[in-house]
């Protein structure tokens, strides 16, 4: 009888070292599991390309860190998706769309001890933090492009869903290209499309033949730029480098380096000193950046646009400083004031040079 108490008391004694010593899901030695969950593929490209992008280089930073990622997943699919990552023991999953926002939130409910971190979204909670980077500077700095290499004055603007994030994109863009040439107009056109490359070349199309000579975009598929390459014009691309989809006439593009933003919360959950947050890193971070120019940008357009990147870097420059009007003439944002981020995130309102509506819900 004692030498089995005993036993039992050696067993609880193991036990209990075990408990004490042995590293946490993600802390110390173990290994931490990452899931990323992406709404295209990954090889679109764009949004999803440039995502993944960031895992991997993530990956290779961060000590003792796999990752994993599902691809192609919709919006009405996600909340199942994201529950079963948590099921199999992920202890961070990235959500990389807008529209994960809801059911991210409806699987940390469920999963109150992993971690999950959502892009673009504003819902948090005590498990749930967001990101994303300031893409407005960079389409900013290449409406600048856009403006001075127009020759007709009209610029075609291929647009995805009607959602703050997309409005702000066209508004910053529109600011930099009226700052150089207040003749020029940005058409838009809605797709209702992430990635739907057909219906987003037939969207490009019907701007090319109303005379715009120069597109940009907010979608995942460089059919845009195949587009406006196919018939000569300029285009802007977005998210990555597309330039080998249009040659010399992809001016240059607006991108994401989601790295160091993955590094960043990787890190911090790693070391167990993650907590939920709002990041939000522009330029001055890495984040965001502009594709190299093509050879047809004159050397003039380059330096205006370094020149006006650098002040935006060092905190001299915010092209959200009023006055700013909207496209009925009215001043939004008075002299001596600015965007503030709150009103960045819900925009719902076209500035002053843009043509075309934003679709009521």
């Amino acid at each position: 009888m004692g030498v089995g108490w005993q036993r039992i008391f050696g067993g609880f004694l193991v036990l209990l070292l075990l408990a004490l010593f042995l590293p946490l899901p993600g802390v110390g030695q173990g290994k931490l599991r990452a899931a990323f969950v992406y709404v295209g593929p990954v090889g679109d490209a764009g949004w999803t390309y440039a995502h993944d992008q960031g895992r991997r280089c993530a990956e290779k930073q961060v000590k003792g860190v796999e990752t994993t990622y599902v691809e192609n997943v919709s919006e009405a699919d996600a909340e199942r998706v994201i529950v079963d990552l948590a099921r199999r023991g992920y202890k961070v999953i990235f959500t990389t769309s807008y529209g994960y926002m809801d059911a991210t939130i409806a699987a940390a409910r469920q999963f109150p001890n992993t971690i999950f971190e959502h892009a673009s979204g504003f819902k948090r909670a005590k498990n749930v933090g967001t990101y994303f980077g300031r893409i407005e500077q960079a389409r900013y700095l290449t409406g600048l492009v856009a403006g001075k290499m127009t020759k007709t004055h009209l610029i075609g603007y291929v647009a995805a869903h009607p959602i703050p994030e997309v409005v702000r994109g066209i508004n910053s863009f529109t600011l930099g290209v009226r700052a150089v040439n207040p003749k020029a107009k940005v058409h838009v056109v809605w797709t209702n499309t992430w990635y739907d490359p057909g219906t987003e070349r037939e969207a490009a199309e019907s701007l090319l033949n109303l005379g715009a000579d120069v597109l940009a975009q907010h979608q995942d598929s460089p059919a845009a730029v195949q587009a406006a390459s196919k018939r000569g014009k300029y285009a802007i691309g977005y998210h990555s480098d597309m330039s080998k989809f249009g040659g010399r006439n992809h001016l240059t593009a607006a991108v994401w380096n989601w790295c160091p933003l993955y590094v960043y919360i990787l890190e911090h959950v790693r070391a167990g000193t993650w907590k939920s947050e709002d990041l939000w890193w522009g330029m001055e971070r890495g984040v965001v950046d502009i594709a190299p120019f093509s050879p047809l940008v004159p050397a003039s357009v380059r330096q205006l646009v370094e020149a006006r990147r650098k002040a935006i870097v060092q905190g001299k420059f915010d092209f959200f400083a009023g006055p700013i009007k909207d496209q009925e003439g009215r001043v939004r944002i008075p002299q001596g004031s600015r965007l503030s981020d709150e009103q960045q995130l819900s925009m719902d309102w076209f500035v002053e040079g843009v043509v075309g509506q934003i679709p009521k819900k």
